[in-house]
């Protein structure tokens, strides 16, 4: 049982490899891409990644394709934030974040 497990995990791993360069492609592709297209990608990989286990297999697919890294976080946000995101970046997000929501709310006061 176990050796069958390990057999699903390396055949959904060159799945879920396949299709991150495949979005990797599409991501930087100068010709334009169907939405279609490009959803059917985001889909079958995103179904992809919620089956890999966690590892240096996982971790070094997304270190090598960085469309793929943003779409793991997206899905995985809820648990732990802009994980794989450098910190000064998820800093500096947040910071802007907060400040649009400042603005917007002493935008909506002053108007009633």
């Amino acid at each position: 049982m176990n050796a069958s497990a390990s057999v699903v995990h390396g055949a959904s791993f060159g799945v879920a490899q396949l299709l991150a360069q495949l979005l990797e492609r599409l991501e930087r592709s100068t010709v334009p891409v169907g939405a279609e297209q490009y959803r059917s990608v985001v889909r079958h990989l995103r179904d992809e990644l919620a089956e890999l286990p966690q590892g240096q297999a996982l971790s070094a697919l997304l270190d090598a394709c960085p469309a793929a890294a943003e779409l793991y976080e997206n899905l995985n946000y809820q648990h732990a934030g802009l994980c794989r995101s450098p910190l000064n970046l998820a800093l500096d997000a947040e910071l802007a974040a907060r400040k649009a929501i400042g603005q917007a709310r002493a935008g909506v006061s002053d108007r009633r």
